[in-house]
């Protein structure tokens, strides 16, 4: 039977695509820290979730490498669905509000995880469990160390058990078009960890990684502690953003030079329109149902990576001048309010 890491022809084939459009849905995007990625053991990314589908297509942009991701259980109990979610190299995980009994059956799920980083493939879970939106770090989960620890005791002696934090910053969460920085931090070198912390016993050991794991992760985000003065904050921060928040070249065309070229392409727009209005449609009414906004990046992502094709090419130049006037269009309008709130 195929286990959930092997290669797949399919898969290979379409792994190329599907890294290029999600690249190219971002007007920025920064990979840094790519030298941090050990080389000489198991590897488990550990990034923060603050958008959704977009979050594991980080994480799969990293490199080639194909890697084994999990996701809520309840999404695999159609068996057409969970056929192609495993397809995808995603496997179920059952977490606690799921209720006790549900969290009894990871035990299969961890077995699987040991054995796709004994395979050499690297594993990505999302420790905080749930996305939220914000530039903050849930508390995380125990799964993602029960797993380290498992695969440690199993094949520690051949070679180390890694956990990399990995940072997702993007400058909007709702929308495509915008920058996007991974950020991937020192790891942790779960095989020395336990080694050195020799005297805990497991539930204290798992504590002492989640702490260690939870200070490198909001190392690597723009990390605001306090929800009570979160925009106060967070606004303090993007005038002075961290290192490596601060690097990204600013767009220098402005809104009204994007709308001449929008203007001079207007014959390919009446072509452009008449081939993709259908579809775009289709898009808005899907976002239109998805009521968590959230999930809104996702759900473009998947339908411009499934439908684009059918658009033609021709098409492209246009639609990505009217998503760059448009995005120019917010950053102005941004400016104009916050100068009318100063003058207030």
């Amino acid at each position: 039977m195929a286990k959930v890491q092997d290669k797949n022809k399919l898969y290979s084939f379409l792994r190329p695509y599907v890294d290029w459009m999600f690249r190219h849905s971002y007007r920025h995007i920064q990979y840094l820290g790519k030298e941090n990625i050990p080389t000489d053991g198991a590897v488990i990314f550990a990034p923060n979730h603050t958008n959704a589908l977009c979050d594991a297509m980080a994480v799969l942009g990293i490199d080639r490498k194909r890697k084994v991701f999990v996701a809520r259980a309840d999404i695999f109990r159609n068996p057409k669905q969970a056929k192609l979610l495993n397809w995808l190299k995603i496997m179920p995980i059952r977490r606690v509000r799921d209720g006790l009994d549900e969290v009894r059956h990871n035990d299969e799920t961890m077995d699987n995880a040991v054995e796709t980083l004994r395979d050499g493939v690297p594993f990505c879970i999302l420790p905080e469990g749930t996305h939220r939106p914000m530039h903050s770090l849930l508390p995380l989960s125990k799964g993602i160390f029960r797993i380290a620890l498992r695969a440690n005791d199993e094949f520690g002696a051949e070679k180390p058990i890694y956990i990399v934090p990995v940072g997702l910053e993007y400058g909007d969460y709702y929308h495509l078009w915008d920058s996007l920085t991974v950020n991937i931090g020192k790891p942790i070198n779960v095989t020395e960890f336990a080694k050195a912390h020799g005297d805990l016993e497991r539930p204290q050991l798992i504590l002492a990684l989640r702490d260690e794991l939870t200070q490198r992760m909001r190392e690597q985000i723009i990390w605001v502690p306090d929800d009570e003065h979160y925009e106060e904050n967070l606004a303090k921060l993007r005038e002075n953003p961290p290192a490596p928040f601060d690097k990204f070249k600013r767009h220098r065309i402005p809104h009204w030079a994007l709308f001449i070229f929008l203007v001079l392409l207007s014959p390919l727009f009446l072509v452009s329109a008449a081939l993709t209005i259908p579809l775009w449609g289709m898009w808005l009414l899907i976002r239109w149902k998805v009521k968590d906004p959230a999930f809104h990046n996702s759900v473009q992502y998947v339908w411009q990576t499934v439908f684009l094709p059918l658009n033609l090419f021709i098409t492209l130049p246009f639609w990505m001048f009217l998503q760059e006037y448009i995005y120019q269009l917010r950053v102005f309008r941004g400016k104009k309010d916050n100068i009318n709130k100063e003058n207030k």
